[in-house]
């Protein structure tokens, strides 16, 4: 449940090999000049904040390998295997030495983090800073000197661990807004090495980045990347204004294009480009998945145990400040007021992931949104049949995708999202073309899935028109819709995404020669603002 940003993990097993030199015809097979040298280290390496498995500790002390969901590493395993790939990580336990492991063939290499650092690094800047800062500030950020400090540190511990394992002029791409830092000091490190960035959450309007008393070194971080990438193009183009005002780079005037004509920031000799690739699913693995009969018949048996209704909505999320979970609580309510929904008609259902359960604002949020449960039910349920059904605990992957197939209307409201990869899901689990999806205009989703019901999360009537329509449109509108839906979902999948980077990154494409020169100025009309 768009657990790529979370996690940025997936399953694997052991095995362990020689992996031959790999055919460049091959997919997933990286250019030549970026191939380790037999024996000298990995060719293509992923630096993420989480390795691909977690380390659990068992009641008796012990401890054992966890796999963990996700979709990173489904869409980068032809690329890991053929080019004898690593993966640099923290194992998720904190004060605990772990020595590399062989998963499944590929080399996991764990990088140590004490209860201080995820304290500090993790839970304080990462979450406390730099997570508030990136959604819009909903929530205000906390610019705390020993958190930073802390960033710094772990961030190094990151490039140092990488160079070490990376073989002479590897690939390395780095993931999402934890390693910020870590292009630049490892490219100072290892200057032989190919570099991508790839940011996994939106990047923020000019304004709101220019309060981070660290921002000039969050830029120049980046900046040690060969490609950095976001999901969107107003995200690169917010990011070539900021290169050009604090780090005084001369950068590129043509507009940023999606997984094409990228933006340029020459840094000294070097060329640093900068691109939109929208993340995506594994999509015909799910559509496949969802069509099978143990999934229809759970579907099913939902749909029985919630009384039969008419209509069933659905919200999935992670327990977050951002996900708008209240906001469409409360366009519910307003409907069920207001006569516009009938309560007798339509259940909604809330899966929600617990999230930072040690941090004071998750724990007031959760109270929160329990409450307008419990008031809605209160108000509008029957003995027995609540309108509103919530269930704060993760939800096993099958079990997730029967609720994607039984319900009727997909609610997805953040008030701020790089991507929502739910969204999608959901598309992709309804091949007979009756579901309706209901998406906040503040998603990066929300540009490519253009024939879903948008809504503006900050107007609760927009929100409230979009589920009525949804609720109410004809068969064949909504066939329609869907149809549309997963013509893009299905084509754009998370190989496609992962594929269109990593060319980028072995080529040159740029949006135009013409360098914008610390003495230009950007016309007031052409100041980014998303």
């Amino acid at each position: 449940m768009d657990q790529m940003t979370e996690q940025l993990s997936d399953d694997s097993e052991h095995a362990q090999s020689e992996l031959p030199e790999p055919d460049p015809s091959e997919p997933g097979a990286l250019r030549a000049g970026s191939i380790a040298p037999e024996g000298a280290g990995s060719g293509f390496v992923v630096v993420a904040n989480r390795l691909p498995v977690d380390l659990e500790k068992l009641p008796d002390g012990s401890t054992r390998w966890k796999r963990s969901p996700g979709g990173l590493v489904t869409a980068l395993e032809p690329v890991l295997r053929n080019n004898k790939g690593a993966w640099v990580g923290w194992a998720g336990v904190p004060d605990v030495e772990v020595e590399p492991i062989i998963e499944d063939g590929l080399e996991l290499h764990p990088v140590p983090l004490s209860a201080k650092e995820v304290t500090d690094y993790y839970e304080g800047f990462s979450n406390g800073t730099l997570w508030p800062l990136y959604h819009d500030v909903i929530v205000r950020p906390i610019y705390d000197r020993r958190w930073w400090a802390a960033y710094v540190n772990v961030n190094r511990r990151f490039a140092e661990e990488t160079a070490k394992v990376a073989a002479e002029g590897a690939t390395v791409w780095v993931q999402d807004y934890q390693l910020q830092l870590v292009p630049k000091m490892l490219r100072m490190l290892r200057p032989d090495l190919t570099i991508g960035f790839f940011l996994h959450i939106p990047f923020p309007p000019v304004e709101l980045f220019m309060q981070m008393p660290w921002r000039t070194e969050i830029i120049e971080g980046l900046l040690g990347a060969d490609l950095i990438g976001f999901h969107l193009p107003g995200g690169a183009q917010n990011f070539l204004y900021l290169a050009r005002r604090l780090a005084g780079q001369p950068t590129s005037r043509g507009t940023v294009g999606v997984r094409s004509k990228l933006g340029v920031v020459q840094v000294g000799f070097r060329t640093v480009r900068v691109g939109a690739f929208p993340i995506s699913i594994a999509s015909a693995e799910l559509d496949e998945h969802s069509r099978r009969r143990s999934i229809r018949e759970r579907a099913a048996k939902i749909r029985a145990e919630l009384g039969n209704p008419k209509n069933i909505l659905l919200g999935v999320d992670r327990l977050d400040y951002t996900k708008g979970i209240d906001i469409r609580l409360n366009a519910l309510e307003e409907l069920l007021i207001d006569g516009r929904v009938d309560p007798a008609e339509t259940v909604m259902v809330q899966l929600a992931t617990p999230s930072r359960e040690r941090v004071e604002s998750y724990i007031q949020m959760r109270g929160d949104i329990e409450r307008q449960v419990g008031r809605i039910n209160g108000e509008f349920a029957r003995v027995g049949y609540p309108v509103v059904h919530y269930l704060h605990r993760p939800i096993p992957r099958d079990e997730l995708l029967a609720f994607f197939v039984a319900a009727d209307v997909m609610l997805v409201t953040p008030l701020r999202d790089g991507m929502n990869l739910v969204a999608k899901e959901y598309v992709a689990c309804h091949s007979g073309l009756n579901g309706a999806l209901v998406l906040s205009e503040f998603t990066g989703a929300a540009a490519e899935l253009r024939q879903a019901y948008l809504c503006n999360p900050h107007d609760l009537d927009s929100v409230k028109d979009a589920i009525v329509s949804a609720l109410e449109d004809n068969r064949d509108t909504k066939r329609r819709r869907m149809r549309a839906l997963r013509r893009q979902v299905l084509a754009h999948d998370v190989d496609r995404w992962a594929r269109a980077f990593l060319d980028a990154l072995a080529q040159d494409q740029v949006a135009g020669s013409a360098l914008l020169t610390d003495e230009d100025v950007y016309p007031e009309s052409e100041n980014p603002t998303r």
